[in-house]
């Protein structure tokens, strides 16, 4: 049958891809239009083909059929002067299948090749395909698609060229202004690309002043937090947030930030606003899992997990969520989510992250340094750098780990964490356990209130045998900040001096703030068996049991 392609336009605009796709067999294949008679038409027939499997994701397919409709727009400067002339005096002249009534735009179809590409993690087959578009034949949409493929290839400079060019079109593309920010372009810079048109006074209107402002502020929040000022890009988020109440992207943006720098009950106050606001956001809740895990709250992981599971079981935040709640149990089966989330989206930083902490738990630090560095190409954070020293601390590479410290002091002057982390390494040797001191008391001095460096220091001076100064440290927090880690550690502390009672009250008194931590109920029932008089590293008597049994059969052992 001839099918009208008008009609496979209407199925596509209708979102009725399957039926396109169904239809578009026929078009592609209709013997009354051929590469020699009709070369536009056949072209255009494959473009709508493609069409629908691109809309299905079957993207492979829309590649070769889109292929195919280049090759057939390109035969068209061959066709033969007679047959074009006999073609055009004809009555076919005026009909629908007249190769002169309308052609593919070969810069469109080239892009919905590139497209393709990209789903199918293919970028540098992307990027050659953009590449042959030229550069003054470009829309929004494909200076958008080439910088994020020329910053996927590590080409910075063409990638900031192509994010400013839409910018200029559009000053209000979100995915540029962060990809700038993040290319290290100064918020001044990016500032000069924001026009604003005055009125005939000269000012600009007030609701387009007001806008503008909120636009700048943006700019400089991304700016602040992509040089890893994270202060600042929280308190310019803030300022957001007063103007747009209950913004789910703002809000996610301060969660995300907030989870980076370690403010885990702000992270996670601001994580549940969003979800409910908005119970279907998929974005940033691995960070949301992140949390929950350390915050020892399973039922509350799990119920996200599910939801997620059930919005977008695709997206690889799930994927991340699930190795996350698989951890305790089955490392092996998290490992493998982690690596699931990977190739969904190679470019997903938190899986990653995820992955490293992963292999360290299980004791293999090499894999998690390949990991972490994975994460810290895409994009470096506190998280990464931590995974790194803590890497190579496992694996005694002190300079490693000390110069990956550093690099993280460098690139956050300002943050205490990265002070911190410094202080690590050199506590890690004994030689260096003074060095060790001035750091964690520097990142005091410049962050009071962060509870890392004041553990860290609390357990330097036990290793020092100055149990005393670990004590009043961890009392003068606790006056302020009631926290179950901080008792944790006390208990610890009082344990190794000998004092099981104030020991007993520190760990019940963690366990009351919070009754899921694990170092909590293994202290505690460490330091029950020690005031029973019991031996804590003894094994268990069954254990005892079945190990004294040397006169087992043979077979017996050999299944055990």
């Amino acid at each position: 049958m001839d099918v009208p392609k008008d009609q496979m336009s209407t199925l596509l605009d209708s979102g009725l891809y399957n039926s396109a796709q169904m239809l578009g067999c026929f078009l592609a294949s209709s013997s009354s239009v051929t590469n020699d008679s009709n070369p536009y038409l056949k072209a255009e027939n494959l473009a709508l083909y493609g069409d629908s499997l691109l809309q299905n994701k079957e993207y492979r397919r829309a590649i070769h059929v889109y292929k195919q409709a280049l090759q057939c727009h390109k035969i068209v400067p061959k066709v033969n002067a007679t047959l074009r002339s006999s073609l055009s005096s004809s009555n076919r002249s005026s009909s629908p299948n007249s190769f002169n009534a309308s052609a593919i735009n070969e810069n469109e179809v080239k892009f919905k090749i590139a497209t393709c590409h990209c789903a199918i993690n293919e970028n540098r087959a992307a990027l050659a395909e953009m590449e042959s578009i030229p550069s003054k034949s470009r829309n929004l949409q494909m200076n958008l698609l080439m910088g994020k493929l020329y910053r996927w290839s590590k080409h910075n400079r063409p990638a900031v060229a192509c994010y400013k060019e839409c910018l200029r079109h559009c000053p209000y593309i979100i995915e540029a202004i962060t990809a700038l920010a993040e290319l290290g372009i100064p918020a001044k810079d990016i500032f000069s690309l924001l026009p604003q048109t005055p009125n005939r006074s000269g000012r600009p209107p007030f609701d387009q002043f007001d806008s503008s402002r909120c636009l700048h502020r943006y700019v400089e929040a991304q700016c602040c937090i992509a040089s890893n000022d994270y202060k600042g890009g929280l308190e310019l988020f803030s300022e957001l947030l007063q103007r747009f109440p209950n913004n789910v992207h703002i809000l996610l943006e301060m969660a995300k930030v907030e989870a980076i720098i370690g403010k885990k009950d702000e992270a996670i106050m601001n994580f549940e606003k969003v979800r409910s606001l908005d119970p279907y956001v998929v974005t940033y809740m691995d960070e949301y899992a992140m949390l929950l895990k350390l915050k020892s709250d399973p039922l509350k992981l799990n119920k996200l997990v599910h939801d997620l599971l059930t919005i977008d079981p695709a997206r690889p935040e799930v994927f991340v969520a699930l190795a996350i709640m698989c951890e305790r149990k089955d490392e092996r089966a998290a490992l493998s989510n982690a690596e699931r989330s990977i190739r969904i989206d190679e470019r997903h930083i938190t899986g990653h992250i995820v992955k490293g902490n992963l292999f360290l738990s299980m004791n293999q630090p090499e894999a998690a340094v390949g990991a972490f560095r994975c994460a810290q190409e895409l994009k470096p954070d506190l998280r990464s750098y931590q995974g790194l020293v803590r890497s190579y601390l496992a694996l005694s590479k002190t300079k490693e780990a000390l110069y990956a410290a550093r690099e993280a002091m460098k690139a956050m002057p300002q943050s205490a964490k990265a002070l911190t982390l410094v202080g690590d390494v050199y506590a890690s040797n004994s030689s260096g356990r003074e060095k060790a001191k001035k750091f964690y008391e520097s990142a005091l001095r410049l962050e009071p209130g962060y509870l890392g460096a004041a553990l860290a220091l609390a357990e330097l001076h036990v290793m020092e045998g100055r149990s005393y100064e670990a004590v009043a440290l961890l009392e003068r927090y606790l006056k302020d900040w009631a926290n179950d880690s901080l008792h944790v550690k006390l208990a610890q502390v009082f344990a190794a001096t000998n004092m099981m009672q104030d020991s007993l009250s520190h760990y019940q008194a963690a366990l009351r703030i919070n009754p899921l931590n694990e170092a909590a109920k293994k202290g505690l029932e460490r330091l029950e068996k020690q005031m029973k008089g019991v031996d804590p590293d003894a094994p268990e008597e069954e254990e005892e049991n079945d190990g004294d049994d040397g006169d087992g059969d043979p077979e017996d052992a050999e299944l055990l």
